[in-house]
């Protein structure tokens, strides 16, 4: 749709990658931070040093059509977006390649893939817009499969019915963001879910992970907007029936809903939809004491004002991405009904209460066309959307730049984030990697926030995927002793299972097992995630 040329080892399209002017101000303001980090740059490999051998399997008549044994294809589908992910395929380290890439245009043609694989024993990896950060759609399955199949669901990407009655959709499951929103905008609806990955990534890998959005409270989860879903198994089809809530026993859609494809394929779902926002306001509230900010937040998220934006950064965390030395707390709020003045005003006071002052007043507009944004708010924003991309430069500078995020109750917060930057910190001296943590809070909720932590670290080339890894273990570690999730938004994947793993309750897996047995029984969809 853009014209633009996706990368195939990195974040995004090539066309706006970090380079220039923007390049060398972000390579001398994190030679600043961290002064003697080697900051040498390293390019990506062209696709033939990779040795990739052909595919293992050939595809049936009826499915050739579809089906694409290209090199490059099969390394862009052969990993996510994480910090890793990244540096392996600089590093030329990519083991685990799918032998095709399949690309169904129809539900029917999804039952022959998986009717095809379960009796021929190949494994089956659903792929969407491939921007999972925890493993999901690398084919690391073992050797017991013959071989691997991803299935890439973007060529089922129509927005099918629209019922303005109830303001729902049913749409097919591999239309990405941007194409959801062109599809919605002429009939003045929106889905309103925007993460960070929004542009690369797909309706069923949002149901598929069980995504957050931008917003940060209410509604903050793909689960809030999911009506109804329609799921092929090796098993036979299930559609679950379009009600606003029901009481009637365990719901079959929270079965699917972060199943990440090891349970069947979403083909499509009946999402709730949103009319566009007309009114909004913005302010960015200042804190000289972090706690103090804190201590704002959860009084915000206990209110009943719900905004739109409330992510408070730590000093850190402001510095590297808004400008400011002190604490910051991103407050929004947006309305498609009504003025939210009174409401921005209101947790202006509650800010006020606690400490927080406002350096420039809050932005009030009431026009479908906003126009241009201007603010610290906005400034972060923008730095917001372009992380990933920065995140890719600095990695092939031999820089460990990832993140981790969680969930937790206010009442652990305080002892969570002090034990996961203990750990963080301590971790980065046993593998000698120099760097800060940050924090930030991505969504709140009356009962806890969910801390977004950063690794900034000047990391030794060659190495900074082994050295990630130990951070990562070690924060994880703390994060289940804490009593905190092993992920609040970002999936389970193959790369949290250990913790995913500890963190469930034993009986719960055995059945999780069984319905896998029941739906999956060949253990053919995306092994090793979720469920063994």
């Amino acid at each position: 749709m853009s014209g633009k040329t996706r990368s195939w080892w990195g974040w995004g399209y090539l066309e706006d990658a970090v380079a220039g002017p923007e390049r060398e101000e972000l390579t001398r303001r994190t030679a600043r931070m961290l002064p003697g980090a080697d900051l040498t740059v390293h390019e990506a490999p062209p696709v033939g040093s990779f040795g990739v051998g052909p595919s293992r399997i050939h595809a049936p008549r009826a499915l050739e059509s579809i089906t694409s044994q290209d090199v490059r294809d099969r390394l862009a589908h052969s990993h996510g977006q994480a910090f890793r992910d990244v540096v392996r395929a600089l590093l030329g380290k990519l083991p685990h390649v799918p032998d095709l890439v399949v690309r169904p245009t129809s539900e029917q043609q999804v039952v022959q893939v998986l009717d095809w694989c379960t009796g021929a024993n190949i494994a089956v990896i659903p792929f969407g817009g491939g921007s999972s950060v925890v493993g999901g759609v690398e084919p690391r399955v073992g050797d017991e499969y013959a071989g691997v199949v991803s299935l890439d669901l973007t060529s089922m990407n129509q927005v099918l019915e629209i019922d303005p009655t109830s303001r729902a959709a049913l749409v097919q499951a591999g239309v990405l963001g941007p194409h959801l929103e062109e599809q919605l905008r002429p009939r003045g609806y929106t889905l309103r879910f925007f993460p960070q990955s929004f542009e690369f990534s797909s309706l069923g890998g949002w149901l598929a992970t069980r995504a957050g959005g931008h917003f940060a409270t209410q509604l903050t989860h793909i689960d809030d907007l999911t009506e109804s879903l329609r799921v092929i198994t090796p098993n036979g089809a299930i559609e679950t029936r379009r009600l606003p809530g029901s009481g009637a026993g365990p719901s079959p859609d929270r079965l699917f809903l972060g199943s990440e494809g090891s349970l069947g394929v979403i083909t499509q779902a009946w999402v709730r939809l949103q009319e566009r926002v007309r009114w909004r306001s913005g302010a960015s509230v200042a804190f000289a004491d972090y706690e103090a900010g804190v201590q704002a937040v959860r009084a915000l998220s206990q209110s009943g004002l719900y905004p739109a934006n409330c992510r408070l950064l730590d000093p850190m965390e402001a510095l590297i991405n808004a400008g400011s030395a002190t604490s910051a707390l991103v407050l929004g709020f947006e309305s498609a009904d009504h003025p939210v003045t009174a409401w921005m005003q209101r947790a202006l006071e509650l800010c006020h209460d606690h400490g927080g002052v406002l350096p420039e007043p809050a932005r009030y507009t009431d026009t479908a066309d906003q126009g241009a944004r201007t603010g610290a708010a906005d400034t972060w924003r923008s730095s917001f959307m372009r992380m990933p991309y920065q995140r890719d430069v600095l990695a092939a500078q031999g820089m460990i730049v990832e993140t981790f995020e969680t969930a937790c109750t206010w009442d652990r917060f305080d002892t969570l984030r002090a034990a996961v930057t203990e750990a963080a910190e301590d971790a980065m001296h046993q593998v000698g990697a120099t760097g800060i943590v940050t924090c930030r809070f991505s969504h709140v909720y009356p009962d806890g926030p969910a801390p977004y932590f950063g690794i900034y670290a000047a990391g030794e080339w060659g190495r900074t995927v082994e050295q990630w890894d130990e951070i990562k273990s070690a924060v994880s570690d703390a994060l289940i002793a804490g009593g905190a999730t092993i992920t609040h938004h970002h999936a389970v994947g193959r790369d949290h299972r250990p913790w995913y793993d500890q963190q469930r309750p034993d009986l719960f897996a055995a059945a999780l097992r069984a319905g896998k047995r029941e739906l999956d029984p060949a253990g053919i969809l995306n092994p090793g995630v979720v469920i063994g």
